[in-house]
Protein backbone atom coordinates (compact mmCIF):
# COMPACT_ATOMS: atom_id res chain seq x y z
CA UNK A 1 0.00 0.00 0.00
CA UNK A 2 1.04 3.58 -0.56
CA UNK A 3 2.15 5.07 2.79
CA UNK A 4 -0.62 7.66 2.60
CA UNK A 5 -3.18 4.91 2.17
CA UNK A 6 -1.68 3.09 5.15
CA UNK A 7 -2.14 6.21 7.26
CA UNK A 8 -5.70 6.62 6.00
CA UNK A 9 -6.57 2.99 6.67
CA UNK A 10 -5.37 3.36 10.25
CA UNK A 11 -7.32 6.60 10.76
CA UNK A 12 -4.43 9.08 10.87
CA UNK A 13 -5.59 11.45 8.11
CA UNK A 14 -8.07 14.20 8.95
CA UNK A 15 -7.16 16.76 6.27
CA UNK A 16 -4.52 16.85 3.56
CA UNK A 17 -3.44 19.46 1.02
CA UNK A 18 -3.08 18.07 -2.49
CA UNK A 19 -3.78 14.47 -1.51
CA UNK A 20 -2.90 12.98 -4.90
CA UNK A 21 0.34 14.98 -5.03
CA UNK A 22 1.28 13.69 -1.57
CA UNK A 23 0.43 10.12 -2.57
CA UNK A 24 2.54 10.41 -5.75
CA UNK A 25 5.49 11.90 -3.85
CA UNK A 26 5.43 9.12 -1.24
CA UNK A 27 5.35 6.52 -4.02
CA UNK A 28 8.16 8.13 -5.99
CA UNK A 29 10.88 8.18 -3.36
CA UNK A 30 11.99 9.32 0.07
CA UNK A 31 10.05 12.34 1.33
CA UNK A 32 11.38 14.51 4.15
CA UNK A 33 8.59 15.45 6.55
CA UNK A 34 8.37 17.10 9.95
CA UNK A 35 6.36 17.45 13.13
CA UNK A 36 6.96 20.14 15.71
CA UNK A 37 6.89 19.61 19.48
CA UNK A 38 7.08 22.65 21.76
CA UNK A 39 9.04 21.71 24.92
CA UNK A 40 6.53 23.14 27.38
CA UNK A 41 7.01 20.23 29.83
CA UNK A 42 9.82 17.83 30.69
CA UNK A 43 7.97 14.91 29.11
CA UNK A 44 5.76 14.06 26.18
CA UNK A 45 2.36 12.55 26.94
CA UNK A 46 -0.12 10.21 25.25
CA UNK A 47 -1.61 13.14 23.34
CA UNK A 48 1.70 13.51 21.46
CA UNK A 49 1.73 9.85 20.43
CA UNK A 50 -0.60 10.11 17.43
CA UNK A 51 1.75 12.28 15.33
CA UNK A 52 4.74 10.28 16.61
CA UNK A 53 3.16 6.99 15.49
CA UNK A 54 2.31 8.52 12.11
CA UNK A 55 5.94 9.63 11.78
CA UNK A 56 7.10 6.13 12.65
CA UNK A 57 4.86 4.53 9.99
CA UNK A 58 6.30 6.86 7.34
CA UNK A 59 9.87 6.21 8.44
CA UNK A 60 9.29 2.45 8.30
CA UNK A 61 8.16 3.00 4.71
CA UNK A 62 11.53 4.61 3.88
CA UNK A 63 10.82 8.31 4.40
CA UNK A 64 12.85 10.75 6.47
CA UNK A 65 11.40 12.41 9.57
CA UNK A 66 12.49 15.65 11.18
CA UNK A 67 11.41 16.04 14.79
CA UNK A 68 11.47 19.76 15.48
CA UNK A 69 11.76 20.80 19.09
CA UNK A 70 10.25 24.25 19.37
CA UNK A 71 12.83 25.94 21.52
CA UNK A 72 12.03 29.19 19.73
CA UNK A 73 8.26 28.88 19.40
CA UNK A 74 8.00 27.81 23.05
CA UNK A 75 9.22 31.31 23.90
CA UNK A 76 5.98 32.62 22.36
CA UNK A 77 3.37 29.95 23.07
CA UNK A 78 0.85 28.39 20.70
CA UNK A 79 -2.70 29.65 21.37
CA UNK A 80 -4.26 26.66 19.57
CA UNK A 81 -6.60 24.75 21.85
CA UNK A 82 -5.79 26.95 24.85
CA UNK A 83 -8.25 29.11 26.74
CA UNK A 84 -5.51 31.32 28.14
CA UNK A 85 -1.90 32.28 27.52
CA UNK A 86 0.68 29.58 28.17
CA UNK A 87 3.10 29.94 31.05
CA UNK A 88 6.33 31.60 29.96
CA UNK A 89 9.37 29.36 30.48
CA UNK A 90 13.00 30.27 31.00
CA UNK A 91 15.67 29.36 28.43
CA UNK A 92 17.12 26.79 30.86
CA UNK A 93 13.71 25.14 31.34
CA UNK A 94 13.16 24.94 27.59
CA UNK A 95 16.62 23.44 27.00
CA UNK A 96 16.13 20.85 29.74
CA UNK A 97 12.69 19.90 28.43
CA UNK A 98 14.07 19.56 24.89
CA UNK A 99 16.73 17.08 26.06
CA UNK A 100 14.11 14.96 27.80
CA UNK A 101 11.88 14.94 24.72
CA UNK A 102 14.71 13.79 22.44
CA UNK A 103 15.26 10.63 24.50
CA UNK A 104 11.55 9.82 24.34
CA UNK A 105 11.26 10.42 20.60
CA UNK A 106 14.18 8.11 19.94
CA UNK A 107 12.15 5.19 21.31
CA UNK A 108 9.95 5.52 18.22
CA UNK A 109 12.16 7.10 15.56
CA UNK A 110 15.69 6.72 14.23
CA UNK A 111 17.16 10.22 14.53
CA UNK A 112 20.76 9.57 13.51
CA UNK A 113 21.04 12.57 11.16
CA UNK A 114 20.78 10.45 8.03
CA UNK A 115 17.61 8.35 8.33
CA UNK A 116 16.00 10.95 10.57
CA UNK A 117 16.87 14.23 12.21
CA UNK A 118 16.07 16.16 15.33
CA UNK A 119 16.52 19.90 15.29
CA UNK A 120 15.56 22.93 17.36
CA UNK A 121 13.85 25.91 15.77
CA UNK A 122 15.65 28.17 18.22
CA UNK A 123 18.63 27.72 15.87
CA UNK A 124 17.00 29.97 13.25
CA UNK A 125 14.29 31.84 15.16
CA UNK A 126 16.28 33.32 18.04
CA UNK A 127 18.61 35.25 15.75
CA UNK A 128 15.95 36.85 13.57
CA UNK A 129 15.88 40.62 13.34
CA UNK A 130 12.37 41.87 14.06
CA UNK A 131 12.15 44.54 11.35
CA UNK A 132 13.71 42.36 8.65
CA UNK A 133 11.40 39.46 9.65
CA UNK A 134 8.35 41.68 9.32
CA UNK A 135 9.48 42.89 5.90
CA UNK A 136 10.42 39.46 4.54
CA UNK A 137 7.76 37.27 6.17
CA UNK A 138 5.05 39.40 7.77
CA UNK A 139 4.02 41.07 4.52
CA UNK A 140 2.75 37.70 3.21
CA UNK A 141 0.15 37.32 5.98
CA UNK A 142 -3.37 38.72 5.94
CA UNK A 143 -4.62 39.71 9.40
CA UNK A 144 -8.21 39.11 8.25
CA UNK A 145 -7.34 35.58 7.19
CA UNK A 146 -5.46 34.87 10.41
CA UNK A 147 -8.41 36.05 12.52
CA UNK A 148 -10.68 33.63 10.67
CA UNK A 149 -8.64 30.67 11.97
CA UNK A 150 -10.46 28.73 14.68
CA UNK A 151 -7.57 28.98 17.15
CA UNK A 152 -7.61 32.77 17.04
CA UNK A 153 -11.41 33.09 16.90
CA UNK A 154 -11.79 31.16 20.15
CA UNK A 155 -9.12 33.17 21.92
CA UNK A 156 -10.43 36.56 20.82
CA UNK A 157 -13.41 36.05 23.12
CA UNK A 158 -11.12 35.65 26.15
CA UNK A 159 -8.24 37.81 25.06
CA UNK A 160 -5.35 37.13 22.68
CA UNK A 161 -1.94 38.61 23.42
CA UNK A 162 0.13 40.14 20.63
CA UNK A 163 2.98 37.72 21.29
CA UNK A 164 0.65 34.74 20.69
CA UNK A 165 -0.68 36.36 17.52
CA UNK A 166 2.82 36.02 16.07
CA UNK A 167 2.90 32.25 16.59
CA UNK A 168 1.49 31.40 13.18
CA UNK A 169 4.18 33.46 11.45
CA UNK A 170 6.91 31.64 13.34
CA UNK A 171 5.53 28.16 12.64
CA UNK A 172 5.10 29.04 8.98
CA UNK A 173 8.69 30.23 8.90
CA UNK A 174 9.78 26.87 10.35
CA UNK A 175 8.39 25.10 7.28
CA UNK A 176 10.18 27.51 4.95
CA UNK A 177 13.47 27.13 6.81
CA UNK A 178 13.22 23.32 6.96
CA UNK A 179 12.56 23.26 3.23
CA UNK A 180 15.60 25.44 2.59
CA UNK A 181 17.91 23.50 4.90
CA UNK A 182 16.71 19.90 4.51
CA UNK A 183 14.37 19.72 1.50
CA UNK A 184 11.36 19.15 3.74
CA UNK A 185 8.13 19.02 1.70
CA UNK A 186 5.51 17.69 4.14
CA UNK A 187 4.35 18.82 7.56
CA UNK A 188 2.23 16.68 9.92
CA UNK A 189 0.36 17.92 12.96
CA UNK A 190 -2.84 17.74 14.98
CA UNK A 191 -5.96 19.04 13.31
CA UNK A 192 -5.87 22.14 15.52
CA UNK A 193 -2.71 23.04 13.58
CA UNK A 194 -4.43 23.13 10.17
CA UNK A 195 -4.34 26.92 9.90
CA UNK A 196 -0.66 27.07 10.85
CA UNK A 197 0.21 24.27 8.42
CA UNK A 198 -1.61 26.00 5.57
CA UNK A 199 0.23 29.22 6.42
CA UNK A 200 3.58 27.43 6.22
CA UNK A 201 2.89 25.70 2.92
CA UNK A 202 1.57 28.95 1.43
CA UNK A 203 4.59 30.95 2.65
CA UNK A 204 7.03 28.40 1.22
CA UNK A 205 5.31 28.46 -2.18
CA UNK A 206 5.32 32.27 -2.23
CA UNK A 207 8.98 32.74 -1.32
CA UNK A 208 10.80 29.83 -2.98
CA UNK A 209 8.13 28.72 -5.47
CA UNK A 210 8.23 25.13 -4.17
CA UNK A 211 5.24 22.84 -3.80
CA UNK A 212 4.96 21.61 -0.23
CA UNK A 213 2.06 20.01 1.60
CA UNK A 214 0.45 19.47 4.97
CA UNK A 215 -1.46 16.65 6.63
CA UNK A 216 -3.40 16.79 9.87
CA UNK A 217 -4.21 14.02 12.31
CA UNK A 218 -7.56 13.89 14.13
CA UNK A 219 -7.85 15.09 17.70
CA UNK A 220 -9.44 12.00 19.15
CA UNK A 221 -11.72 11.55 22.09
CA UNK A 222 -12.59 8.27 23.78
CA UNK A 223 -15.99 6.62 23.57
CA UNK A 224 -17.00 8.19 26.87
CA UNK A 225 -16.21 11.68 25.54
CA UNK A 226 -12.88 12.27 27.27
CA UNK A 227 -9.81 13.71 25.55
CA UNK A 228 -7.40 10.92 24.67
CA UNK A 229 -4.64 10.54 27.24
CA UNK A 230 -6.50 12.36 30.01
CA UNK A 231 -7.55 10.72 33.27
CA UNK A 232 -9.05 11.96 36.49
CA UNK A 233 -5.49 12.33 37.76
CA UNK A 234 -4.36 14.38 34.74
CA UNK A 235 -2.28 13.57 31.64
CA UNK A 236 -0.74 10.16 30.99
CA UNK A 237 2.97 10.94 30.59
CA UNK A 238 5.74 8.98 28.84
CA UNK A 239 8.23 9.76 31.62
CA UNK A 240 8.15 6.89 34.18
CA UNK A 241 8.75 9.42 36.97
CA UNK A 242 5.45 11.10 36.08
CA UNK A 243 3.41 8.04 35.07
CA UNK A 244 4.85 4.71 36.23
CA UNK A 245 5.05 1.79 33.77
CA UNK A 246 2.43 0.06 35.92
CA UNK A 247 0.02 3.01 35.69
CA UNK A 248 0.79 3.34 31.97
CA UNK A 249 -0.03 -0.34 31.37
CA UNK A 250 -3.23 0.00 33.39
CA UNK A 251 -4.32 3.04 31.38
CA UNK A 252 -4.32 1.03 28.16
CA UNK A 253 -5.69 -2.12 29.78
CA UNK A 254 -8.74 -0.22 31.01
CA UNK A 255 -9.74 1.64 27.84
CA UNK A 256 -13.39 1.44 26.83
CA UNK A 257 -14.30 -1.73 24.91
CA UNK A 258 -15.65 0.45 22.09
CA UNK A 259 -12.24 2.08 21.56
CA UNK A 260 -10.03 -1.03 21.37
CA UNK A 261 -9.92 -1.60 17.60
CA UNK A 262 -9.40 2.09 16.84
CA UNK A 263 -6.62 2.41 19.42
CA UNK A 264 -4.85 -0.71 18.13
CA UNK A 265 -4.76 0.94 14.69
CA UNK A 266 -3.36 4.16 16.09
CA UNK A 267 -0.97 2.97 18.77
CA UNK A 268 0.49 -0.31 17.50
CA UNK A 269 2.20 -1.53 14.34
CA UNK A 270 0.07 -4.68 14.17
CA UNK A 271 -1.28 -5.72 10.76
CA UNK A 272 -4.79 -4.48 10.10
CA UNK A 273 -6.23 -7.97 9.62
CA UNK A 274 -5.04 -8.99 13.09
CA UNK A 275 -6.49 -5.79 14.54
CA UNK A 276 -9.79 -6.60 12.85
CA UNK A 277 -9.77 -10.05 14.50
CA UNK A 278 -9.04 -8.62 17.94
CA UNK A 279 -11.54 -5.81 17.52
CA UNK A 280 -14.28 -8.32 16.76
CA UNK A 281 -13.90 -10.02 20.16
CA UNK A 282 -16.77 -9.49 22.57
CA UNK A 283 -17.59 -9.99 26.21
CA UNK A 284 -14.76 -11.18 28.43
CA UNK A 285 -12.63 -12.01 25.36
CA UNK A 286 -12.11 -8.30 24.55
CA UNK A 287 -9.82 -8.24 27.60
CA UNK A 288 -7.19 -10.07 25.54
CA UNK A 289 -7.27 -7.34 22.88
CA UNK A 290 -6.74 -4.76 25.61
CA UNK A 291 -3.76 -6.73 26.95
CA UNK A 292 -2.22 -6.76 23.48
CA UNK A 293 -2.67 -2.97 23.29
CA UNK A 294 -1.26 -2.40 26.78
CA UNK A 295 1.75 -4.67 26.17
CA UNK A 296 2.53 -3.06 22.81
CA UNK A 297 2.36 0.52 24.07
CA UNK A 298 4.20 -0.12 27.34
CA UNK A 299 6.93 -1.97 25.45
CA UNK A 300 7.33 0.89 22.97
CA UNK A 301 7.55 3.54 25.70
CA UNK A 302 9.28 1.71 28.57
CA UNK A 303 10.79 -1.46 27.09
CA UNK A 304 9.86 -5.14 27.16
CA UNK A 305 11.13 -5.80 30.69
CA UNK A 306 9.10 -2.95 32.16
CA UNK A 307 6.01 -4.12 30.26
CA UNK A 308 6.36 -7.63 31.65
CA UNK A 309 6.79 -6.30 35.19
CA UNK A 310 3.80 -3.99 34.82
CA UNK A 311 1.62 -6.84 33.58
CA UNK A 312 2.74 -9.08 36.45
CA UNK A 313 2.00 -6.30 38.93
CA UNK A 314 -1.48 -5.98 37.43
CA UNK A 315 -2.14 -9.67 37.96
CA UNK A 316 -0.91 -9.32 41.55
CA UNK A 317 -3.24 -6.37 42.09
CA UNK A 318 -6.25 -8.36 40.92
CA UNK A 319 -5.36 -11.18 43.31
CA UNK A 320 -4.85 -8.70 46.15
CA UNK A 321 -1.11 -9.47 46.48
CA UNK A 322 1.53 -6.77 46.89
CA UNK A 323 4.03 -6.07 44.12
CA UNK A 324 7.02 -3.75 44.02
CA UNK A 325 5.88 -2.51 40.59
CA UNK A 326 2.59 -1.16 41.89
CA UNK A 327 2.12 2.53 42.76
CA UNK A 328 3.53 2.91 46.25
CA UNK A 329 2.81 5.28 49.10
CA UNK A 330 5.27 5.42 51.98
CA UNK A 331 4.22 6.18 55.57
CA UNK A 332 6.19 6.57 58.75
CA UNK A 333 6.25 3.82 61.36
CA UNK A 334 4.76 6.22 63.93
CA UNK A 335 1.72 6.73 61.66
CA UNK A 336 1.16 2.98 61.38
CA UNK A 337 1.69 2.43 65.11
CA UNK A 338 -1.02 4.96 65.94
CA UNK A 339 -3.46 3.26 63.55
CA UNK A 340 -3.43 4.53 59.98
CA UNK A 341 -6.97 5.49 59.09
CA UNK A 342 -8.18 3.87 55.83
CA UNK A 343 -10.00 7.05 54.79
CA UNK A 344 -6.78 9.03 55.16
CA UNK A 345 -4.81 6.31 53.35
CA UNK A 346 -7.21 6.44 50.39
CA UNK A 347 -6.58 10.19 50.06
CA UNK A 348 -2.82 10.01 50.73
CA UNK A 349 -2.41 7.16 48.25
CA UNK A 350 -4.19 9.09 45.51
CA UNK A 351 -7.15 6.71 45.21
CA UNK A 352 -9.68 9.33 46.34
CA UNK A 353 -9.62 13.10 46.01
CA UNK A 354 -11.19 13.82 49.38
CA UNK A 355 -12.17 12.21 52.66
CA UNK A 356 -15.80 12.54 51.63
CA UNK A 357 -15.16 10.50 48.47
CA UNK A 358 -13.19 7.96 50.52
CA UNK A 359 -16.02 7.63 53.02
CA UNK A 360 -18.54 7.05 50.23
CA UNK A 361 -16.24 4.49 48.61
CA UNK A 362 -16.13 2.46 51.83
CA UNK A 363 -19.87 2.75 52.34
CA UNK A 364 -20.40 1.57 48.76
CA UNK A 365 -18.32 -1.55 49.35
CA UNK A 366 -15.66 -0.60 46.84
CA UNK A 367 -12.59 -0.59 49.11
CA UNK A 368 -10.45 -3.64 49.88
CA UNK A 369 -7.30 -4.28 51.90
CA UNK A 370 -5.30 -7.25 50.62
CA UNK A 371 -8.46 -8.54 48.96
CA UNK A 372 -10.69 -8.17 52.03
CA UNK A 373 -13.60 -5.74 51.85
CA UNK A 374 -13.49 -2.80 54.25
CA UNK A 375 -16.85 -2.55 55.99
CA UNK A 376 -16.34 0.21 58.57
CA UNK A 377 -15.57 3.85 57.83
CA UNK A 378 -13.35 4.01 60.93
CA UNK A 379 -11.21 1.04 59.83
CA UNK A 380 -7.42 1.24 60.08
CA UNK A 381 -4.71 -0.54 58.12
CA UNK A 382 -3.25 -3.69 59.72
CA UNK A 383 0.07 -2.50 61.14
CA UNK A 384 1.70 -5.94 60.93
CA UNK A 385 1.06 -6.10 57.18
CA UNK A 386 2.53 -2.66 56.54
CA UNK A 387 5.61 -3.59 58.53
CA UNK A 388 6.16 -6.71 56.41
CA UNK A 389 6.03 -6.15 52.62
CA UNK A 390 3.23 -3.62 52.61
CA UNK A 391 -0.53 -3.91 52.14
CA UNK A 392 -2.52 -3.39 48.95
CA UNK A 393 -5.29 -0.85 49.23
CA UNK A 394 -7.80 -0.99 46.38
CA UNK A 395 -10.70 1.17 45.29
CA UNK A 396 -12.78 -0.57 42.65
CA UNK A 397 -11.25 -2.82 40.02
CA UNK A 398 -8.86 -0.36 38.42
CA UNK A 399 -7.19 1.59 41.22
CA UNK A 400 -4.77 0.28 43.82
CA UNK A 401 -1.75 1.40 45.83
CA UNK A 402 0.75 -0.44 47.97
CA UNK A 403 1.22 1.10 51.43
CA UNK A 404 4.72 0.55 52.80
CA UNK A 405 6.88 1.87 55.59
CA UNK A 406 9.09 4.74 54.49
Amino acid sequence: MNPLDVLKARGFVQQCTGEEAVRDALAAGPVTYYVGFDPTADSLHVGHLLPIMAMAHLQRAGHRPIAVVGGGTAMVGDPSGKSEMRKMLTLDQIASNADAMKAQLERFLVLDGERGLMTNNADWLMGLGYISFLREIGRHFSVNRMLSAEAYKQRLERGLSFIEFNYQLLQAYDFLELHRRHGCTLQLGGDDQWGNILAGSDLTRRIVQSEVHGLTIPLITTADGKKMGKTEGGAVWLDPARTSPFAYFQYWLNVDDRDVARLLKFYTFMPLDEIERLGALTGADIREAKRVLARAQTTLVHGAAAAEQAEAAGRAMVSGAASAEMPTHEVGEDVVADGYDVIQALVDGGLCKSKGEARRAIQGGGVRIDGEKVGAIDAVLPSDGVRADGVVLRFGKKRAVRIVLG
